[in-house]
């Protein structure tokens, strides 16, 4: 049986990442510093030979995707966009713990949603379906690596969701430029809706890819 592989990776730094604000659908492009930080990281570590590279519709993904893989098509996938924070987008913590409604979405689980924002739960409903679409994509256009470039909070959930071992987003942490390599079969996402994480990306140059 054939087995695919998925590499998810966290765009580069943006001025809303380095101030600490949430940011999901404000479109922030990467800073200077975001940039160089992507270009160290080409010169210091592997990125994987993948085929195809699907994106966030955000500046802050596709123009991540465009300079770790230039020679690669890049494919826009809105199911992998940001969580919507709705009245809470473009603030800090700090501005919001005098809000109960900030508390009452952190303590919240799953269902919780911001003021006019969107659910962890709804978050993952919607990259289960870009999953799907994206592996039966790979099997019709035997694509065996593929990679998506996307958000902090996507790459959590999504793990904490599909992942094997499972593990609590909160522990589920990448820097930018950063992230996870998955390995999925048809059968395992048919039977269990469900990858294996098989470690980091990108990987040290002497290592071999997955």
């Amino acid at each position: 049986m054939k087995s695919y592989h998925i590499s998810l990776i966290r765009h580069g730094q943006t001025k809303a990442n380095a101030q600490g604000l949430y940011i999901g659908t404000t479109d922030f492009p990467l800073t200077d510093k975001g940039r160089n930080e992507l270009y160290d990281k080409l010169d210091s570590y592997a990125y994987p030979k993948v085929e195809r590279v699907y994106s966030s519709p955000l500046e802050r993904c596709t123009e991540t995707a465009e300079i770790l893989f230039p020679d690669r098509e890049i494919v826009i996938a809105e199911e992998f966009s940001e969580l919507h924070f709705g009245a809470f987008e473009g603030k800090s913590a700090e501005e919001l713990l005098e809000l109960p409604a900030y508390h009452d979405w952190l303590k919240g689980g799953m269902e919780a949603r911001p003021p006019e924002g969107e659910s962890v739960s709804e978050l993952c409903v919607r990259t289960y379906h870009g999953l799907h679409r994206i592996l039966l994509e790979m099997m019709q256009e035997d694509f065996r690596h593929v990679a998506i470039v996307t958000h902090a909070g996507v790459i959590a959930n999504a793990i904490a969701c599909f992942g094997v071992p499972k593990l609590d987003p909160k522990q589920i942490q990448c820097a930018p430029g950063e992230g996870f390599e998955l390995l999925i079969t048809a059968q395992m996402w048919q039977q269990a809706q469900a990858f294996e994480v098989l470690g980091l990306v990108p990987y040290l140059p002497e290592e071999s890819e997955w």
